[in-house]
């Protein structure tokens, strides 16, 4: 997998990757080893967190593919106050599954490309890139832990009338962060990273100071050269103004 270590303004860095098969690779989890059955919290998790994570992925990756589907045309708009309500949340849960497309993926990677700018020795890009997953690694088993707690005391709603649209809003969020924080811990720990000077991302530190405008015209040449789909949109985003 091919991953770009991408300058958006004032010594800041994003992680960025496109890969096309993201639907499959969000519905996989991989089960608890035989080490970590061995223990109470590795049993805990055999038998509680993973099964859940692994139907929230499934929920998810259909997400996804509702999504696609609407911004295609292919389907019609929901009828119904809980059936627009669900393709809205339907909607939000697949703009986060963009958002950690990166991470996600890193789970099932052995080996990975990064691609740095090259004005920047290829030693100082991995460690940034290593310093931005640790990061996102702690930030991620923080939030799990929280969504975990928040979606068992949203449990204390099921007294109200209707579907219960705060467990299912915590229900996504718990998988989500616990299959980014995975991918994190691997991306470190098991991923073997091949390090490759870009010119082209080089050239993105100037463009990340311009206005919103002349930003975008100045990203596009960029993500064609690069070959990458969304780039511009992602960069548009993150870049400082």
């Amino acid at each position: 997998m091919d991953v770009y270590l991408v300058p958006i303004g004032r010594g800041r860095h994003e992680l960025y990757c496109e890969v096309h098969d993201e639907t499959e690779a969000a519905v996989d989890v991989a089960p608890a080893d035989a080490a970590s059955g061995s223990t109470f919290m590795g049993r805990m998790k055999a038998r509680f967190i993973t099964p859940l994570v692994q139907r929230a992925a499934a929920a998810i990756a259909e997400a996804e593919r509702e999504w696609h589907e609407r911004q295609a045309g292919r389907l019609e708009e929901p009828e119904g106050r809980w059936g627009r309500a669900k393709a809205a949340m339907r909607a939000w849960i697949a703009e986060k599954v963009a958002e950690q497309r990166l991470l996600w993926h890193l789970r099932t990677q052995d080996a990975c490309t990064l691609f740095h700018p090259d004005d920047t020795p290829s030693d100082e890009g991995t460690s940034v890139m290593r310093a931005a997953l640790q990061r996102d690694f702690e930030r991620h088993r923080l939030w799990f832990g929280l969504n975990v707690l928040f979606f068992i005391l949203s449990g204390l709603t099921f007294l109200v009338p209707g579907p219960n649209l705060l467990a299912y809003y915590f229900f996504f969020r718990l998988a989500g962060h616990y299959m980014s924080m995975r991918g994190a811990r691997h991306g470190l720990d098991a991923v073997q990273w091949t390090p490759r000077p870009c010119r082209e991302l080089t050239d993105l530190r100037a463009i990340a100071a311009l206005p919103a405008p002349d930003r975008a015209a100045r990203v596009r040449p960029i993500a064609e050269a690069l070959g990458l789909e969304h780039f511009a949109t992602f960069f548009n985003r993150v870049a400082a103004v």
